[in-house]
């Protein structure tokens, strides 16, 4: 074989060995591909449905009339009834079922849904997942209803496969008779004396038909601290005003709302509130005066003694002296104890005095009774 013939087999031989092994290498890459396909196919597995999130039921839930609503009050669920936590949006809805007047609650038909609520319509009405919900009663169902008893229950649900609805239990079920309820309290005033806020207000006249009241069984106190709306709290209940709050504060602002309670007692129903009435419990209130002041001329001086006064926010006491008109205040600051020294005193002469209590805010009380001191 010629150098030319040589060549061209070694020529050949170097591009026989190059296409081999870029055909190995093409293969090998296939191979890690198919491999890496069917590992990731093993660990995705077969595809799960979405979780269903069937709520767990509402055992609390309350309601009393106010005026021509139904005050609602509930907490939501936070778990599933499986004791998962709850991911979903909730809905509400609330049912209702009338029944006839004395013909009682056992045999109810089945409760129809009032109304459903998304949770942008009732988030308004939450506080850490507690609900105060106000349910309408329209003119006509207010006149039609009234003397019969409603039956209510709530519901929640979540969304599933194709938005259907996976609905919790009814709540337990709660009856309200339907009242005709008086106006809203008119007159409110609050009046403050030293010891309490009394809460004085006009008996009402008329129902919302415009009847005469009837089956009025009290009235109901509020209190807030701020007066803002959703900010009063039961403060306590009174057959007829006026009503008198003894917890307060001097140097508090207290805001009231009265209403009426008609029905039946345990289960009454009750009008709108009235206007809110505000009270600054400002201590405009003196001290007694201080008792048993005695006085005792010695060693060229006049000695005073009283009986200390109770009141927790004494201050301490003024010593005034008649030597002319107006009486002449002795002590430069408050006397802290009940007695006193005057030794400005003249031998010869009579000296009367009195003393007065001084609270913490100032105020003073009227004058003690006198004592008249000789000095010889």
């Amino acid at each position: 074989m010629n150098t030319c013939s040589r060549a061209r087999a070694a020529a050949l031989r170097r591009s026989t060995y190059r296409s081999c092994r870029s055909g190995r290498i093409i293969q090998a890459l296939a191979l890690v591909s198919v491999v890496g396909w069917l590992f990731g196919c093993g660990v995705q597995g077969t595809p799960q449905p979405p979780r269903l999130e069937r709520p767990a039921k509402i055992t609390n839930l309350s309601v009393v009339q106010v005026g021509q609503d139904l005050q609602m009050q509930f907490t939501l669920p936070l778990q599933t009834t499986e004791g998962e936590r709850l991911t979903k949006p909730l809905e509400i809805e609330i049912l209702r079922v009338t029944a006839p007047a004395a013909a009682g609650v056992s045999k109810l038909p089945e409760p129809e849904i009032w109304t459903r609520l998304t949770r942008e319509e009732w988030a308004p009405y939450a506080k850490d997942h507690n609900v105060s919900y106000l349910a309408h009663l329209t003119a006509k169902e207010f006149h039609d209803w009234q003397g019969q008893t409603m039956v209510l229950a709530v519901r929640t649900l979540t969304r599933g496969f194709h938005h259907r609805p996976i609905e919790s239990d009814s709540s337990n079920f709660v009856d309200v008779g339907i009242y005709d309820v008086s106006e809203p309290v008119e007159n409110v005033r609050g009046v403050l004396t030293e010891r309490a806020v009394e809460i004085q207000f006009s008996t009402p006249n008329r129902t919302l038909s415009d009847a005469p009241v009837h089956d009025l069984v009290g009235y109901r106190i509020y209190r807030s601290a701020t007066g803002e709306s959703g900010s009063f709290e039961l403060l306590g209940e009174t057959p007829a005003s006026p009503y008198r709050d003894t917890h307060i504060e001097f140097g508090q602002t207290y805001y009231y709302q009265v209403r009426a309670a008609c029905g039946a007692p345990g289960h009454p129903a009750l009008s709108e509130a009235s206007s809110v009435t505000k009270v600054v419990a400002r201590d405009i209130f003196p001290p007694a005066p201080p008792q048993g002041l005695e006085g005792l001329y010695s060693a060229g001086a006049v000695e005073l003694v009283w009986t200390a006064n109770t009141e927790a926010d004494l201050a301490g006491y003024n010593i005034y002296r008649l030597a002319g008109q107006p009486a002449q205040r002795m002590n430069k600051e408050l006397a802290r104890t009940p007695e006193f020294r005057d030794a400005s005193v003249t031998p010869g002469k009579t000296y009367v005095y009195y003393v007065t209590a001084v609270d913490q805010s100032g105020n003073e009380s009227k004058p003690s009774q006198r004592a008249e001191v000789e000095t010889k």
